[in-house]
């Protein structure tokens, strides 16, 4: 290279990151706080959507990997530079370049915050429930042969339409039941209008290119939720990871069969779900219990479908989860409350009795009033048989056909009946878990909101 052609070089070394940052500057994220939510509007290309994602959300998705790294170091002992190792490993190589670009757009407005985060740092966190509930188990049992799940039994959620509702259409509702230390951050309505494929809306992590808790609606009327399928074994560390196929899906599907077939292609076993869908199109619902080796899917125009961790079907019980997976303490609980609230509210089934629904306290295997780990407002930290431990319904959903087409949905964060948590009172009764200190915050009792 001659000197003149070098300087032109040098030059343009020095310009091309300075126009990639301006045009990841393009425009800017709208943030609202709402009763305890981040309500987040992004658009744009892949790179702009990240970048503004990342520079409104630094200081919380800072908050949100500094409670991580907390969380796996004490109770699994995983290092975040084993989870980072890994997340390069099994999918750095397998991302579209779309969702490539926008992680690195995440990172890049965090890093123009202050705040010294990587590409790899932002992969590893997007991937870190399934590298640390499937992979790592996976990595044991082929170092000791011993099977372990490490599938968590988080959420309730159900979808009913026709006969069951009380307008004939859709309703759809959904709380995530995670742990507290990182449930109550899992507190921002991500609404984006990328340059390809649908408008949608979600709740997600800070950082987070795709939900994680699952609940999403888009612009072409495709409703989308989950609940864990617990006892869960199976992965293939060659698939496409699941975070990249619920955005993808959710992003692209215009109808139930889009959904299905996104999720099927290259489909990992990762954070393996009961998916309950809705297309406000056709009035049509949906039911893919996605397993590794066994993938059913079930459709109906009248009637309802339900979640609350339990494996389903009888061969993916068998084959893929461990003994007594699909009758666990929480699952006999909410499996049977599930099937009596929907066949009692059969026909008056909408937004406020779903709001109902979500919150309930009746505990089916004492037979007594309470929130516990059997209930569908699911409260850990308020019984004994658990150990009091630090888990229950942190975030609650419901959308409609009406509100979906608006693009509107039903969102309460906190506990789904209006309680609340003190972090003080709760330490002085276990003080063995004053570790989580100063992380773990009190959760107060939040209104519903109304966003879109």
């Amino acid at each position: 290279m001659n000197r003149r052609d070098f300087l032109t070089a040098s030059a343009a070394s020095l310009i091309l990151p300075s126009l990639a940052s301006a045009s990841c500057r393009k425009s800017e994220a709208k943030r609202e706080e709402k009763a305890g939510w981040i309500c987040l509007k992004l658009e744009g290309e892949p790179r702009e959507i990240g970048f503004q994602h990342g520079s409104a959300l630094a200081k919380e998705i800072d908050d949100a990997i500094s409670a991580l790294k907390l969380d796996l170091n004490h109770e699994n002992s995983d290092t975040w530079e084993r989870v980072k190792a890994a997340g390069t490993k099994l999918f750095s190589a397998k991302l579209e370049p779309e969702y490539r670009e926008e992680m690195e757009g995440i990172a890049a407005g965090i890093k123009s915050k202050g705040y010294a985060y990587d590409f790899a740092d932002i992969l590893a966190y997007n991937a870190h429930i399934e590298i640390t509930g499937y992979y790592f188990p996976l990595l044991e049992k082929r170092k000791t042969g011993l099977a372990k799940s490490g599938a968590p039994t988080a959420c309730s959620a159900f979808v009913a339409t026709g006969s069951a509702t009380s307008d004939g259409k859709i309703v759809m509702g959904h709380n995530l039941w995670w742990d507290y230390l990182m449930g109550q951050r899992w507190r921002v309505l991500l609404d984006i209008r990328p340059k390809k494929g649908n408008r949608f809306i979600m709740d997600a992590l800070p950082g987070f290119i795709h939900s994680g808790s699952d609940f999403a609606l888009n612009a072409n009327g495709i409703l989308v939720t989950e609940t864990t399928i617990g006892g869960f074994m199976g992965f293939d560390p060659d698939g496409i990871p699941e975070f990249i196929r619920m955005r993808k899906a959710t992003q692209y599907a215009n109808s139930l069969d889009d959904f299905l077939r996104v999720m099927k292609e290259g489909n990992n076993g990762g954070y393996a779900n009961t998916w309950l869908l809705g297309d406000v199109k056709t009035n049509e619902i949906g039911k893919l219990e996605l397993g590794l080796k066994n993938v059913i899917f079930s459709r109906s125009k009248d009637g309802f479908f339900y979640g609350a961790n339990f494996p389903e079907d009888p061969t993916l019980t068998r084959e893929e989860c461990y003994p007594g997976a699909e009758d666990n303490l929480s699952c006999r609980g909410r499996r049977p409350r599930w099937k009596k609230l929907l066949d009692a509210n059969k026909g008056k089934l909408d937004v406020e009795v779903a709001k109902t629904m979500l919150a309930d306290t009746y505990d089916e295997t004492t037979k007594k009033q309470g929130a516990s780990i059997a209930t569908l407002c699911g409260r850990a930290d308020l019984d004994s048989r658990t150990g009091y431990s630090l888990s229950g319904a942190v975030n609650t959903k419901i959308v409609t056909s009406a509100l979906a087409k608006e693009m509107k949905l039903w969102a309460r964060m906190g506990f789904s009946d209006g309680s609340s948590l003190n972090v003080a009172e709760y330490m002085g009764r276990n003080p063995k878990r004053k570790w989580l200190q100063p992380y773990l915050r009190d959760i107060p009792a939040q209104p519903w909101i109304l966003q879109g």
